[in-house]
């Protein structure tokens, strides 16, 4: 018993302190609070998670009791970029959130490098989604949520009661609920402050004669029509992020509606390593400049059981099933609902976009079709880039399983 509490106290010291001695070398690591819902004990267990930059490599200690649940390892897919406050990770086909920091080391490390803003596309910019993504990027900024959807009045007039009485406030409030936008929680190195710098000042005009790289000279129109949308501080980004992203806990009732038709459309999914490669915005581009149309956009951080019941129809049939699943599991993905002003039916559409992305084995897409997103930004039959309908029953249903169903 003396020796089980002195085992307990070592361990609460190891995770106390940031950097451990190792072989006589001080080793730096960063600690994290995950929880993981086990699914045979029907109980949520919370974990200490250890990252050592010298390697890469990860530790699980149970928060409980202090013990160690995995020892020290590398787990392909956690990296140091992958870990964030609210990100999912998939160690060892557990699916593990980080909830909270574990030491003030961490928490000051992170805290600033890893803010969150919300950010928004208004009407005039959306449908240069592609290109904005890819500045987005460009530029520092990490997406961990996207959404495009259309406001309500209701919802206008909550985004922005701090207007309310100003005379353009019911034009503001119009426009907005007009047609879709697009909410984007980003995260990076003082995101908020940086999210504001890079799109610039509000009139359009001062933004290309001061600012004349920002995003609102790029994109924008006029003081009005000025194409974005920036938080102004931790509070504004709190509130404004509550509203389009609402907390599992939260009692809203009026959240901006996705703007999916579920008619004549096709699905495609941005798979996890794309988006970690950076390639989100690129992809989109492409898609966006062969002349089709993206009607409705979501990230989606998906569990095992949605991803089984999603490829349900390839379990058995197609070799890859299992690392098709684990990939789908690995992080974020983008669901969009995809058309094409020249189809007329969903066979038309389905087959339209299948040409496009390409052949499923990437090597192959490169020999046949280089063209194709697939040759471009696929790696291996499970890492292809991107999953796109492939029967032309299955558009509306796949479209339905993301918009209707997971949301």
């Amino acid at each position: 018993m003396h020796d089980a509490k002195i085992l307990f106290f070592a361990m609460y010291i190891f995770l106390l302190f940031p950097k451990v001695r190792m072989s006589g070398i001080h080793e730096t690591r960063y600690n994290f609070m995950v929880e993981w819902y086990d699914d045979m004990a029907s109980v949520t267990r919370r974990f200490y998670l250890l990252y050592f930059i010298s390697n890469d490599t990860i530790e699980l200690i149970e928060a409980k009791n202090g013990r160690t649940f995995l020892k020290r390892i590398k787990c392909d897919g956690v990296t140091l970029k992958s870990i964030y406050i609210g990100s999912t990770l998939n160690i060892f086909s557990r699916q593990m959130k980080v909830i909270d920091y574990g030491d003030g080391f961490t928490r000051e490390t992170f805290s600033k490098i890893t803010e969150k803003t919300y950010a928004m596309l208004k009407p005039e910019s959306v449908p240069y989604l592609g290109k904005i993504l890819e500045e987005i990027y460009s530029r520092g900024f990490k997406v961990t949520n996207a959404k495009m959807c259309l406001m309500s009045e209701e919802n206008a007039k909550e985004f922005y009661k701090e207007h309310e009485g100003r005379t353009f406030f019911p034009t503001l409030v119009q426009h907005m609920s007009s047609a879709p936008v697009v909410g984007l929680e980003l995260m990076g190195g003082n995101a908020i402050k940086a999210w504001r710098q890079e799109i610039g000042p509000t009139d359009v005009q001062q933004a290309k004669d001061e600012a004349p790289t920002s995003l609102r000279a790029m994109y924008g129109i006029n003081k009005t029509l000025n194409g974005f949308h920036g938080s102004d501080s931790p509070e504004s980004a709190e509130r404004e992020l509550e509203i389009f992203f609402p907390s599992k806990s939260s009692s809203r009732q009026s959240v901006p509606k996705s703007t999916a038709t579920f008619e004549n459309s096709t699905c495609c999914v941005i798979l996890p390593h794309s988006i970690e490669e950076g390639n989100l915005g690129k992809i989109i581009s492409e898609i966006q400049g062969a002349s089709f149309d993206i009607t409705a956009m979501r990230m989606f951080y998906l569990d095992k059981t949605d991803v089984q019941e999603f490829y349900e129809v390839y379990e058995g049939v197609v070799a890859e099933h299992n690392g098709m699943v684990g990939q789908l599991i690995s992080g974020p993905c983008v669901a969009l609902e995809v058309k094409h002003p020249s189809c007329k039916n969903q066979e038309e559409i389905v087959n339209k976009f299948r040409l496009l992305v390409g052949p499923s084995d990437p090597e192959i897409a490169r020999e046949l079709r280089p063209i194709s997103l697939r040759a471009k930004y696929g790696v291996t039959k499970v890492k292809n880039a991107i999953h796109c309908t492939d029967l032309p029953e299955d558009g509306s249903l796949e479209v339905e399983y993301f918009f209707k169903i997971l949301e």
